[in-house]
């Protein structure tokens, strides 16, 4: 949608993704994500930790599963997506805000770690589980066997090319 900020933001998972479910059915995750930056301090040779943002996050749907089943505290992630911003009234009736970020895409950061990936079963959250959401020429991860003289796929056109014995 035109106008909406959207962020990046890399750090480490302060807590387990928390799920719930709405009245409506639909699953939500909640986590926070901590971001320290660190600077080459010359004087002392050493590196030294800024100020931390504590990015609070929600992930929904089948989005929501995956980041209960995948993700745990501690773990490295990049998580990208639209910063949206809550303002209610406190009991002393003081205004107050909050930033959070809708999670549209999230991922280990492989910087200090590996992972292995495995499709999604259900649903169609990026996984294109249901066959009329996938793009055109999806394969579901197989690879086309092309002949080597063709990499591109193109068809031949056999009476232009050399004779068939």
């Amino acid at each position: 949608m035109a106008g909406e900020t959207i962020i990046a933001v890399v750090g480490n998972l302060t807590a387990d993704p928390e799920i719930r479910t709405t009245g409506s059915g639909a699953a939500v995750a909640s986590f926070t994500i901590a971001s320290t930056p660190r600077t080459w301090n010359r004087n002392t040779n050493q590196f030294e930790d800024g100020q931390a943002l504590f990015m609070r996050c929600s992930a929904w749907r089948d989005m929501a599963e995956h980041c209960a089943q995948s993700l745990a505290k501690g773990m490295r992630v990049i998580a990208q997506g639209r910063l949206t911003q809550h303002s209610w009234e406190d009991e002393q009736h003081q205004r107050r805000t909050s930033m959070e970020l809708q999670v549209d895409e999230i991922g280990p950061s492989l910087r200090y770690a590996t992972a292995q990936v495995a499709k999604a079963q259900r649903g169609t959250a990026g996984a294109y589980g249901n066959p009329a959401s996938m793009p055109a020429g999806y394969t579901g991860g197989a690879t086309a066997s092309l002949p080597p003289s063709d990499p591109w796929g193109q068809p031949q056109d056999k009476s232009a090319s050399e004779p068939d014995f």
